[in-house]
């Protein structure tokens, strides 16, 4: 059993947290810094520019469509660096959301059209993708959907309201849950695409978050919303299987960023704790502080392990479907934990919005919510489990 990387990883990794350091630090033009952005509610557009240019957009694609090939190890790699390099949790939010809920499913149950038609764009950077499955009645009931697709010809005609939908604000093409047979449950979910300016389809503003304020989110509106039988992703009554495939990419890539930030934000605390004197001395010389440390290492330690393992299974062609429900659990609650503990040990500097740590904890709370909710995890662990 080998937990190490090899020479070739381990220089992509760093390549990536290189890039990260260096080109998404600030922007050219104001709003410069994550801190400026975040108060406003700002997109990096410039940076995820730039993430397209580096190749992290084409991660997981296949070079035939523009892309580098790279398994799901890797892309949890580069999402991990990117994390660690990267204070802008939202830019790097609105990434992963186009790269592994709009691209993996075009890859994975797109046709050759479909592929051909959006992926080489998509991966420059010159098409972002959306993914609207939420509606206000159908949140951790994923598939209780009221959005309707009634076949009339040789299209389907959309009717329905989307909510909580990161990147609707600023996306071109929208991967659409809707029913196409109510009778049939989960099993009459399809998965429609739909390019910004189809006439019925309309955004509203941007929401206004607790976290991830750079990551735009708003609500998608369908009134008779025609989409060809061509723009179907997949098969009709596919629209669970794409569903669940795609969050077993989001459970492992996605949640690598919170690694990577949990990362940071230890070297971070601990810089501080060495630098921070009370009493006389540094405060990571008291016990109260330095076991809050150590816990916060203990949790990055099993986190990358626990994410790791799905990226592992999955690169061998194998379901994880246990794996990363336990992954993405763990991660979010390990993420909470290590920002509370951060602010903790820097009391008042912690709460401080000057010193950017509170945004951490914003930022984090988030993810036990999103990739379905952390209630809904254990659920799927226990019935997994036979329960």
């Amino acid at each position: 059993m080998d937990f190490g990387l090899s020479e070739e990883q381990s220089a992509f990794k760093k390549s990536v947290y290189d890039f990260a350091k260096k080109e998404l630090a600030s922007a050219s033009a104001e709003p410069k810094t994550t801190r400026e952005r975040d108060k406003v509610g700002g997109f990096f557009r410039e940076g995820f520019d730039k993430c397209a240019e580096f190749g992290i957009l084409a991660l997981p694609v296949p070079e035939q469509y523009g892309g580098l090939g790279k398994d799901v190890v890797d892309c949890a790699l580069a999402m991990q660096a990117l994390g660690r390099g990267c204070t802008d949790s939202g830019l790097l939010f609105t990434i992963s959301s186009h790269v592994f809920t709009c691209e993996i499913p075009l890859l994975q149950f797109g046709s050759e059209e479909q592929k051909q038609r959006f992926l080489p764009r998509m991966v420059k950077g010159e098409l972002i993708g959306c993914h609207a499955m939420s509606e206000p009645e159908a949140g951790s009931d994923a598939f209780s959907l009221t959005t309707s697709a009634e076949k009339r010809g040789d299209r389907f005609v959309l009717n329905g309201q989307k909510t909580f939908i990161s990147n609707a604000p600023i996306a071109d093409l929208f991967l659409v849950f809707a029913t196409t047979n109510r009778a049939r449950g989960w099993a009459g979910v399809t998965g429609f695409l739909v390019e910004r300016g189809a006439k019925g389809l309309s955004v509203g503003k941007p929401l206004e978050k607790m976290g991830l304020k750079t990551s735009p989110t708003g609500e998608v509106v369908l009134e008779d919303v025609e989409v060809p039988e061509d723009m179907v992703l997949g098969r009709v009554g596919q629209g669970s299987a794409i569903f669940n495939a795609e969050m077993e990419w989001e459970r492992s890539c996605l949640f690598a960023l919170h690694l990577g930030a949990m990362e940071r934000q230890l070297e971070d605390t601990i810089r501080y704790a060495k630098e921070r004197k009370q009493f006389g001395q540094p405060i990571g010389s008291f016990q109260a502080v330095s076991h809050k440390i150590a816990d916060m290492k203990v949790r990055i330690e099993l986190a990358e392990l626990v994410l790791l393992k799905v990226a592992w299974l999955k690169a061998k062609g194998s379901r994880a479907s246990l794996e990363s429900a336990i992954s993405k659990l763990f991660v979010s609650e390990s993420f909470v934990q290590n920002s509370l503990d951060a602010v903790q040990i820097r009391g008042g500097y912690g709460y401080m919005a000057e010193y950017e740590v509170e945004r951490d904890l914003r930022d984090a709370i988030g993810s036990k919510i999103y990739s379905g909710t952390n209630e809904i995890q254990k659920n799927i662990i226990a019935s997994l489990l036979g329960l």
